[in-house]
């Protein structure tokens, strides 16, 4: 369970974690500036298990695994939008980040509200509002992602 940050449409790679920190690949390295150009004191106020929430097209722009890598090195447990740029998408599961698509759960829920995921039913329970909503859970294969930290991982265990 944790806090939301909300963010609207066509958040894009550049804002994640900007260009100009691309200096490394290790994630808490890159948490010290992620959203810092759009929001200042996200880095230094978010939690562990926090979620961001936004709105469409989360994640657009450059195809970089250094997004959802500085998001998840912040310690933010998902992002929920209604729908992902298909690389960022992808990227997220390559490092083991979660993302939820959920149009009625990124519409309803406000900065600030405290939220739990279920990710292996897709329930998304906002405890500040009572309420609850429904995202597709992840197929067996992607949360096996997920449960082993990224892609690599999981084929170092197959092999």
């Amino acid at each position: 369970m944790g806090k939301v940050y909300k963010y609207g449409d066509n958040v894009d790679t550049d804002v994640i974690i900007p260009a100009r920190h691309l200096t490394t690949g290790d994630p808490k390295e890159l948490a010290k500036h992620a959203m810092e150009d759009i929001d200042k004191d996200f880095a230094t106020t978010v939690e562990e298990g926090d979620v961001i929430v936004a709105g469409k097209n989360f994640g657009t722009g450059s195809s970089r695994e250094h997004a959802p890598l500085a998001l998840k090195g912040a310690g933010v447990a998902a992002v929920i939008a209604p729908t992902f740029a298909r690389i960022f998408y992808r990227n997220s599961f390559n490092v083991g980040f979660p993302i939820l698509e959920s149009e009625e759960a990124a519409e309803a829920i406000s900065a600030g509200d405290n939220v739990e995921v279920d990710f292996r039913t897709g329930l998304i329970t906002n405890k500040t509002k009572n309420e609850t909503y429904q995202a597709e859970p992840f197929p067996e294969f992607m949360s096996g992602l997920i449960d082993k930290g990224g892609l690599v991982s999981y084929v170092k265990e197959k092999l």
